[in-house]
């Protein structure tokens, strides 16, 4: 590292001090300033310390140098999206049990997600892609603006309508835009960094190698993830604009430098450059130690296929040597029964678990989505679903892939309480592993997402967007449903309420939002966990 680049990081470290680690979960805190124009002159510090800071916060991690964002990154995606996806259950002993996790939102529970991205990535993008302009770089704008997509999509992914489309263009960013316009504006951002950046990834260029933390300045590997990226949203519009979802995936298929394909292309934010450990250990390990376990969804899928995945992803009891999940909306919970003796507990390694945007087995199962559906993507839905499997089973460090693949018997299992609850409950699906040419759409598009989201494993916003796009994988129901009728216990959560903060700060435009989640949502909406996004257009079962 170079000492410019410590001296950036350390600055920017100074900076985040103010907002120090909480388990307040009410309290906000932000970071209203940034590095002044006077301390960012020499070489690309006037760029790169702020594509630095769009990097680090698409998903919040701790720096492990005393910056703790773990409690942030709770309130931003771990009390919601990575429950509600299924891959991870919630035990503290909040509330008694009544609150995310039994449909009772929380105010201050599910507002980070949001905050941070308009307080953090969007200035930071604004920065960097006009100082960019200033030195005539589209190249380097290109770059940040595929960061700001990453990070933007998860944001509307959770919300439905956000200030995006004209943020900061004298309105202050406070104008929500429709979710389909987003999207919109999404495809044309990846269209364009794609053809700025392809040129230089071709001629072997590089940019910002000092600040990049993920691809350490390959152009080449940028691209194959926008590219990626831009598959990812194809698919999560397919069900409301067809025609787009194809025209964009087909697009993503041309690309000259094609998708992410190997575990090195994979995005995720690397531990040679940064110290940090992911914020879910901080969540398992440290607070009232520990207040997340395996979910109970991923203990019947998981278990029920054998899969060799199971000793990477989560710790056995200690109790039996084997693992076992729990599910959400369990009141009133003894601590001792969710400590680790009867449940497990996620297997996180403090100084390498890496934060992962995409794997490679996401883009491979992207492309088999597509290929079922009978879109030009160059290869057939099972050579690509095969494809999948094996490059999870290689990212994760694990063998028996041809077993696995060809299994034809396997299915998940009925859920058992090994708490000496009663929360026993059947088993979700009764999809297999094996491809069938003979199998129907449906059956084999379960069979796609199913796999996807073992693989896609922690990222619940990924995770969480793919139960609601497609009804796949069938999750189990929360045993208790505290919403008070605003969300169907077998359709589960659609969205997550805008933060209380707009309400107080930016009634106007907020309200106005709401508007346009009516206007939206499959047959109409509030602001509330059961009203629909855009893009959720499938009604579960048909």
């Amino acid at each position: 590292m170079t000492a410019m680049k410590t001296r950036i990081i350390i600055s920017i470290a100074a900076v985040l001090t103010l907002a120090a680690c909480t388990k307040s979960f009410d309290e906000i805190n932000t970071n209203q300033h940034q590095l002044t124009d006077e301390e960012l002159q020499a070489d690309y510090q006037n760029v790169g310390a702020f594509f630095s800071q769009m990097v680090s916060r698409v998903i919040l991690f701790d720096d492990g140098s005393g910056n703790c964002l773990s409690s942030d990154y709770q309130v931003a995606q771990g009390l919601s999206a990575d429950a509600f996806s299924g891959y991870l259950a919630l035990t503290g002993t909040w509330r008694n049990g009544v609150h995310n996790g039994s449909y009772s939102f929380v105010s201050g529970w599910y507002d980070q997600m949001f905050t941070r991205a308009f307080s953090e990535v969007m200035p930071a993008w604004q920065r960097v892609t006009r100082v960019a302009s200033e030195m005539n770089q589209p190249a380097v704008a290109a770059l940040a603006t595929v960061v700001k997509v990453e990070a933007l999509h998860r944001v509307t992914d959770m919300y439905g309508p956000i200030p995006y489309i004209h943020f900061g263009s004298g309105s202050l960013g406070t104008t929500y835009d429709r979710q389909q316009d987003v999207y919109k504006k999404f495809f044309a951002e990846l269209d364009s960094a794609i053809d700025v950046l392809t040129p230089l990834a071709e001629s072997g260029g590089t940019l910002l190698p000092d600040y990049d933390n993920v691809y350490e300045g390959n152009v080449a590997r940028w691209v194959k993830f926008a590219n990626t990226l831009r598959l990812r949203l194809a698919l999560r519009v397919v069900y409301a604009d067809p025609a787009l979802a194809q025209q964009e995936a087909e697009k993503s298929a041309a690309c000259p430098l094609g998708f992410i394909e190997t575990a090195v292309e994979r995005a995720q934010l690397q531990h040679s450059r940064l110290t940090y450990f992911h914020p879910n250990y901080d969540m398992a390990y440290n607070f009232n130690a520990g207040e997340v376990r395996m979910g109970a969804t991923m203990d019947c899928y998981m278990n029920g296929y054998s899969d060799p995945r199971l000793p990477v992803y989560f710790v056995p009891a200690s109790s039996d040597n084997k693992y076992h999940g729990v599910r959400l909306g369990v009141h009133n919970m003894n601590p001792t029964n969710y400590a680790g003796q009867y449940v497990s507990n996620l297997n996180i390694d403090r100084a390498t678990t890496p934060i992962v945007w995409m794997t490679a087995a996401e883009s491979f199962f992207l492309q088999a989505e597509a290929a079922l559906r009978g879109w030009n993507m160059g290869g057939t839905a099972r050579a690509f679903y095969e494809a999948g499997i094996r490059a999870s089973f290689g990212e994760n460090g694990v063998g028996g892939e041809d077993a696995y693949i060809s299994n034809s018997t396997l299915v998940p299992t009925r859920y058992v309480d090994n708490t000496k609850g009663r929360n026993a409950t059947a088993a979700p699906s009764d999809i297999t592993i094996a491809w069938d040419d003979e199998a129907d759409f449906e059956t084999n598009l379960e069979r796609i997402i199913t796999q996807k989201w073992i693989a896609m494993y922690p990222d619940g916003c990924e995770g969480w967007a793919e139960f609601r796009r497609t009804g796949y994988p069938r999750l189990l129901p929360v045993v208790n449903n505290d919403s008070q009728g605003l969300i169907d216990t077998q359709i589960q959560v659609r969205r997550c309420p805008f933060p209380v903060q707009e309400y107080n700060t930016n009634q106007a435009a907020v309200q106005a939002a709401v508007q346009l989640l009516d206007s939206e949502a499959l047959g109409g909406g509030q602001d509330n966990g059961g009203t629909r996004l855009w893009w959720d257009r499938r009604v579960i079962g048909d």
